[in-house]
Parts: C-alpha cells; structure tokens; sequence
C-alpha cells in the first residue's frame, strides 16, 4: 500500500497474516493507517521475518507496530500506539491508559488475541490461501 504522497512513512502495523479475523480486520483500516504514515503487512512476509529475527511462537503472538527508527510496540500497545496518532480515536486511548481501564484493556486484547485463530473458524473467517 503506497502512502499518500504527502504523508511521511513512520513505519508498519504487522498482523497474523494466517488468521482470519486479522486479515480482514486490519487491511480495513489501511487507509487510516497510511494517512498516519502506517503500512500494513502480514509478521510472515520474509522482511518481517527477517527484521525483527524472533522464534515463530513469539512472533506470532501478536499484532505489532514497527517504525522506522526500529522502535516496537506489541499487542495492547500497538492499539494505543494507533489511537493515539488518531484525533478521533483519542478519547479511547484515553480510556486504555487510565488505572483499572488499563488491566481491562490489555486483558480484553490478551483474551482475543489468544483465541483469534478459535473466533475465526467459529465465525466462518477463512484465511486468506498464502
């Protein structure tokens, strides 16, 4: 996905590209992303793999953030990383940071993401064929 031209590329937000909920959830928000300077690609790609070297099982395990600076974020923090950089999306964040709220949201995101791949074959989410 190319940039808007005026749009300086801060880096990428890496999803499962085996998993079915993440690969129609996040290409949704490519647009939104791109205008925050934010690619999109599956952690499977080969320059995802080489880039970050971790073992399959970590690298799997969740969404990420990479910038170009070589700075990461995973999981929940990917989420407020995003939020953040979005105007609308600030109230949310706001809510994801606050103690308690906090707990809340990093749980919420560790239950889904540790049954993604369970969600998508209850929902009818097929992978996209690699």
């Amino acid at each position: 996905m190319a940039l808007l031209p005026s749009v300086r590329r801060r880096g990428w937000v890496l999803y499962d590209g085996d998993c079915g909920v993440c690969s129609e959830w996040v290409p949704r928000w490519k647009d939104v992303l791109a205008r925050r300077g934010f690619a999109i690609a599956p952690l499977q790609e080969a320059w995802v793999v080489e880039r970050l070297k971790l073992p399959e099982t970590d690298l799997l395990r969740d969404i990420r953030l990479l910038t170009l600076d070589g700075h990461q974020e995973q999981g929940a923090g990917v989420y407020r990383y995003v939020m953040r950089r979005i105007w609308w999306a600030t109230p949310f964040w706001l809510l994801s940071v606050l103690p308690g709220l906090n707990a809340v949201f990093d749980a919420a995101y560790r239950t889904f993401a540790d049954n993604r791949q369970w969600i998508s074959h209850t929902c009818r989410i097929p992978a996209p064929s690699r």
